[in-house]
């Protein structure tokens, strides 16, 4: 009394292997040379943007406008903060927070891709401990089908 059972491994699996987790980085564009350049210039502007030290630098630029700013006739100090303070060094800031949201993305992109692969491991374990305990199975039906005979045939002499 065979299982009537083939196990078809999804195609998506072998795929998965070959791509690994995505990260932000795969995310950039890709096509030509001038696609290539624009992201590769893009890029290092916000690295170099956006880190503290460009947000302290900002804000020294900030202050030194802040004089003029406070003089009668200049910006005022709302038009300050608004246009040039906020602006200067808020940009900086919220690129260090998205290079550090986007690390910890690319983060639980792997842990989430490591842990795919652990339950893809462990479901073919239990497919193989499956088949074993089928073949056991078909072993004990095959024993008590004989032993069934067996008593069959003594009851019948």
């Amino acid at each position: 009394m065979p299982v009537d059972f083939t196990h078809h491994i999804h195609p998506r699996i072998a795929q998965r292997k070959k791509e690994g987790p995505t990260k932000v980085v795969d995310q950039l564009p890709q096509g030509g040379p001038v696609t290539t350049f624009n992201a590769w210039l893009a890029v290092k502007i916000t690295t170099g943007v956006g880190t503290m030290w460009c947000a302290y630098l900002f804000a020294i630029l900030a202050f030194i406008g802040l004089p003029a700013a406070l003089r009668p006739g200049g910006e005022g100090i709302i038009s300050w903060i608004a246009q040039t303070f906020l602006q200067l060094v808020l940009l900086s800031i919220i690129i260090v927070g998205q290079n550090i949201a986007g690390a910890a993305s690319d983060k639980r992109a792997e842990a989430t891709f490591n842990d795919a692969d652990a339950i893809l491991h462990e479901s073919i374990q239990i497919q193989a401990h499956l088949e074993a305990q089928d073949k056991e199975i078909e072993r004990i039906v095959t024993l008590v089908n004989e032993q069934l005979q067996t008593i069959k045939e003594l009851r019948a002499q």
